[in-house]
Parts: C-alpha cells; structure tokens; sequence
C-alpha cells in the first residue's frame, strides 16, 4: 500500500494571494478510485453537469471568488433540480459569450460554496491529510551559491514539505508517492532535477527515500481530479487559515476563513519528528518566512 501526496501551487506571481504555498493532500491508495467516483457524484449534484464538459474546472479561484459568497446570498437557498438547470445554463451562457441572469449567478454561487463544502467532506471522510507549505508574499529567494555543487537545490520550503511528508510516512511505514500538477515543461524539468539533487546528493535525500518514491508523477490538472481539489484546499489555506499569528500574520478573507479554516485544522497531519535523539512535535502546515538556508 502507499500514499499519494497531490500537490498544486498558489500564489507564485506574488500578485494577490497573501502567501506562496505549495502543498496538497495525501490520501491512501485504497481510497483514491471511492474519493474520485464520490467526487464526480458531488460534481453533478452541484452544478448539474461536469465542468469539464464546459471547458472549466474545480479550481479554488474560480470556485471562492469573492462574488461567489456574494451572489450566493442575494436570494434564498435554490432547489437542487433547479439550481442545476441554472448552471448549465450558465455554463452555456459562457461558451456563448451572453450575460448570466442574476439567478444564475445565484445558482452557481450557491452550487460553488456547495462544492467546495462537499471537498472537505469527503477528505474528512477518508481521513486524508494535508501537508502544505507557506512562503510570505515578497519573501527573498537566497542567492545563487558559487559553488556548483550546491546550485539548483531545492528551496527551505520544499525540504521542509518533504521532511514531513516523511515522518507521517514513517509513522505508517507505507511509501509515498509524489503527484504534481504540471505547469510548463522546462519548469518542471528544472523542479525534477532539484528533486533529482536533493535525494541523491543530500544525506537527509537519500535517508528519505527509504519511504518517498524519488521520482514524482505530473498530471495535467484538468484531467485530474484529486489535483483540482488540492487547488481548492490551498487557496482556502492560502486565504483562510493561519496556524500561529506569529508566524502567520498575513490578512485572511473571512468568509472562507469561517466555513474552511476550523476544517483545514482537522485534516492537518499532526506528529513527531526527529533530528538525531531529539524529538519534537511536528505539522503538516506550516510557514517558512525566511529561505536563506544552510547547505548540507
């Protein structure tokens, strides 16, 4: 048995989004193919119809803007059959390039909350875990080191990811499986080959792949669904969860923090680590405000 750890990315272009975080769900084998045919189930309950059929797809952008909570409440909760008729037609409406009504956009807002609500649910219910690393927006990458060796390294953050990723791993003794949505190929090239460094050139790399499989898989998320469904589980961090306020402190959207951030601390993994005979307390979230790092 072993464990997939799906993996997106918020917050790269250092635009909006208060934190640049990386990170996703891990989820046991066993569960994978209940989680996706449940998905799909609670995709069509929804929104009345796949969202791939429409050219979109479940992305925690689209689905928690901040319009979204807004038309939601501008008129009573609409009755399943016909809060899907109106999404399709909304849906429709797209592709065409007409305007939604508002009771469409109503029905949609309600159908994304809906969505996004039924997400946690079923993480929930197949106990899988959130590991997820934040990176303040603006924080300094470290420069480029002169000596060969050390140059294209993973950064502090991915080795910490990866750190804890690990101790869960061990504590199940089942091996890990890293799965990655694909952005742009000479960019996840580049990200395989720091992967490629640090587990082959790095005493800690190397001791880790006693549990992790060195060599992740990229998929392309709107083909893969549990991918799309971390999207939405780190936007909600992203924007709506903040472990400690000390390390944290950046400003949250409330609305989401009220429906999802209670939800993200129950599904974030919590365990021990170790360094030599120490023992500490460890967590799947967590912040790395700086990235200057020694090197191994």
């Amino acid at each position: 048995m072993a464990w997939f750890l799906f993996m997106d990315e918020t917050g790269h272009d250092h635009r909006q989004m208060p934190y640049e975080v990386r990170g996703g769900f891990a989820l046991n084998d066993e569960t994978l193919w209940p989680l996706v045919k449940e998905a799909h189930v609670l995709e069509e309950l929804c929104f009345g119809a796949r969202l791939s059929d429409y050219k979109s797809e479940i992305k925690g952008e689209k689905l928690l803007k901040r319009e979204r909570f807004k038309h939601a409440a501008q008129m009573e909760e609409i009755e399943s059959e016909r809060r899907q008729h109106l999404c399709r037609a909304l849906l429709q409406a797209g592709l065409e390039k007409r305007p939604p009504t508002r009771e469409q956009l109503t029905a949609y807002g309600q159908a994304s909350l809906m969505m996004v609500e039924g997400i946690f649910d079923l993480l929930e219910r197949y106990k899988a875990r959130i590991f997820a690393a934040a990176v303040p927006r603006g924080a300094v990458n470290p420069p480029m080191d002169p000596n060969p060796r050390y140059q294209g390294v993973l950064r502090k953050d991915h080795t910490f990811l990866l750190e804890r990723f690990f101790y869960f791993l061990e504590k199940e003794r089942q091996m890990g499986i890293l799965v990655m949505d694909e952005v742009e190929k000479s960019e996840d090239r580049r990200y395989v080959s720091r992967l490629h460094n640090y587990f082959t050139n790095t005493a800690k790399g190397r001791d880790r792949t006693r549990w992790i499989v060195p060599s992740p898989f990229f998929v392309s998320s709107d083909m893969a669904l549990p991918v799309q469904m971390a999207d939405v589980v780190i936007y909600c961090l992203n924007w709506g969860y903040r472990h400690s306020r000390a390390t944290m402190d950046a400003p949250v959207r409330q609305e989401i923090a009220d429906r999802f951030a209670a939800r993200i601390e129950r599904l974030k993994w919590k365990g021990s680590g170790y360094d030599g005979n120490k023992t500490f307390s460890s967590y799947g979230i967590f912040c790395v405000p700086d990235l200057f790092t020694s090197r191994e």
